[in-house]
């Protein structure tokens, strides 16, 4: 039977490299591309897939709502998010949010077709090391979400600060002292090993708090 393969990628390189490999590896496939996610939700339209390969970092990409918006148009759609992001700091957000799995474009041709052969067989793919850090993790009663260490109010400072409100503007918002603001800030950044407002943004973007 046909395997029908989406591949979405910016880069044409990319979208030619992987399907070399499909091409070579599997003996039966069709391969279709897109270039952004307009054109991505326009074949899934068109057409019916058996799995998505998608980059996260393509114009009109919206994180993890992508997963979403493709599964609406085709709920059993598998997808494998190939990204040049860091497994560990993005893989677990993405399935969490619904993608079948999670690879860097740095693997090996070896890795990419266990891992789609992985998903075609068992609609999932976590690869070894990340199952041996969220091991890790929970033995060592670690959170994987640095947010999940900070209380109730630095969250909620937290996100004051990066909706674009100053010291002044939090400390008349919650009837608190500004020197108290200033000392939540402190804690929150301390607590993410972070040093300015970027940097803060940066974390609730990667954790979609």
């Amino acid at each position: 039977m046909t395997k029908k393969i989406l591949i979405v990628d910016d880069h044409l390189v990319v979208r030619n490299g992987v399907a070399m490999v499909l091409e070579k590896q599997i003996e039966d496939v069709k391969i279709s591309n897109a270039e952004n996610f307009f054109e991505a939700t326009a074949s899934l339209r068109e057409d019916s897939f058996d799995l998505v390969i998608l980059d996260i970092n393509i114009p009109g990409g919206k994180s993890t709502e992508m997963i979403t918006d493709l599964r609406a148009i085709q709920p059993a759609v598998k997808i494998l998010v190939f990204s040049a992001h860091e497994e560990e700091q993005y893989a677990l957000k993405y399935i969490s949010a619904g993608a079948n799995g999670y690879l860097n474009k740095l693997s090996s041709e070896e890795k990419m077709m266990f891992a789609i052969n992985s998903i075609f067989e068992s609609s999932s793919y976590i690869s070894a090391e990340l199952v041996t850090k969220l091991v890790a993790e929970k033995t060592s009663k670690k959170t994987i979400n640095p947010l999940e260490v900070l209380s109730k109010r630095e969250l909620q400072i937290a996100q004051l600060l990066i909706n674009g409100n100053g010291n002044l503007e939090i400390s008349n918002m919650l009837d608190i002292h500004m020197s108290t603001v200033s000392t939540y800030k402190a804690r929150v950044f301390e607590k993410l090993k972070i040093h300015n407002l970027v940097e803060l943004i940066n974390v609730y973007k990667t954790f979609d708090y």
